[in-house]
């Protein structure tokens, strides 16, 4: 069947859905919303490698599965490695004719855990191997389908069951890792960060991710009210206030040339994001100001590289 789509705006939205209702994810799951988003902006034509993680195990208990479209469960490292494969093979059955000749979009899905932790080393390989293929990142910054274990994506201050905040400690005592620097510095045509509290942003980068020819890669900031500890109602507030606070800016990177998609006058107070969430409750003061400098440290570097820009 052809996909319907409607007019919103500038846009154009297909009306069909591509992971099917009757999912696990937790109430008010900003990943179950960024995954929707993604895969509305995608399309049919596709095959998705995920990892396990929150969107494995919420949307394919076994014999059910969520998915619409071609869907392989790898190990939480191989999500690179099994696109890349997905890939080649593809290109090689329309080259001999096996199949006929259209584009299928080789899709590879996984958590910040998967990402930045586990599965860096086959990602790092597939981009530089330049594979035509999109990565999406959905970072909410724990391995939460295993317990809110921290990772090297869990922001510094978070308390987590193996960061825990306690006397002697604030939980989590590195700064996060920053994926999309690590993607840039690879050379990828692609590299944007989004975020499900804008929609149409995110929408808009995944699509593009998808058609562009090599790798590209999509970091897709994703709150999660139960290892964050926040009310499940208040997911949306949070992703923006992530963005206007400038803790997760939204950016895009082309050819190398920076584009900053969302630039606020004036940065709101990180304590404005912290408060909110249970994992930082317990941040004195002084580690708020802390962490209001390295805001204003990174997001200054950041508007540095976009203003380098040629006229």
């Amino acid at each position: 069947m052809e996909e319907k789509f409607i007019k919103f705006g500038k846009n154009l939205v297909t009306t069909d859905e591509f992971v099917a209702p009757g999912h696990s994810f937790c109430i008010g799951c900003g990943e179950a919303l960024a995954l929707r988003l993604a895969c509305k902006a995608l399309g049919k034509n596709i095959i998705i490698a995920s990892v396990t993680g929150c969107i494995e195990i919420s949307t394919s208990p076994l014999p059910y599965t969520s998915w619409k479209v071609p869907w392989i469960h790898t190990l939480f490292e191989n999500a690179a490695a099994v696109i890349s494969g997905a890939e080649a093979g593809l290109k090689i059955l329309m080259k001999k004719g096996k199949m006929p000749e259209r584009d299928i979009k080789c899709v590879a899905i996984a958590g910040d855990g998967g990402t930045s932790d586990i599965g860096l080393q086959a990602l790092s390989g597939a981009f530089e191997r330049n594979h035509n293929f999109l990565y999406l990142c959905f970072d909410n910054e724990a391995y939460m389908n295993t317990g809110i274990q921290r990772s090297s994506a869990t922001p510094y201050g978070a308390s987590t069951t193996t960061a825990p905040a306690g006397k002697f400690s604030i939980g989590q005592i590195t700064w996060k890792k920053d994926m999309g620097k690590i993607a840039v510095a690879h050379n990828i045509p692609y590299v944007a960060t989004a975020c499900p509290s804008y929609p149409f942003d995110l929408m808009n980068k995944v699509k593009k991710g998808g058609e562009v020819k090599g790798p590209a890669y999509v970091h897709i900031f994703s709150p999660c009210p139960t290892g964050w500890r926040c009310a499940t109602d208040l997911t949306i507030e949070i992703g923006r206030l992530a963005v206007e606070t400038g803790i997760f800016p939204l950016y895009e990177v082309e050819n190398g040339l920076y584009k900053l998609n969302v630039d606020r006058p004036k940065l709101k107070p990180v304590e404005e994001y912290l408060k909110p969430q249970g994992r930082f409750r317990h941040l004195p003061d002084g580690e708020i100001e802390k962490i209001q400098e390295h805001v204003n440290e990174e997001y200054a570097k950041l508007k540095a590289k976009v203003a380098a820009l040629p006229a």
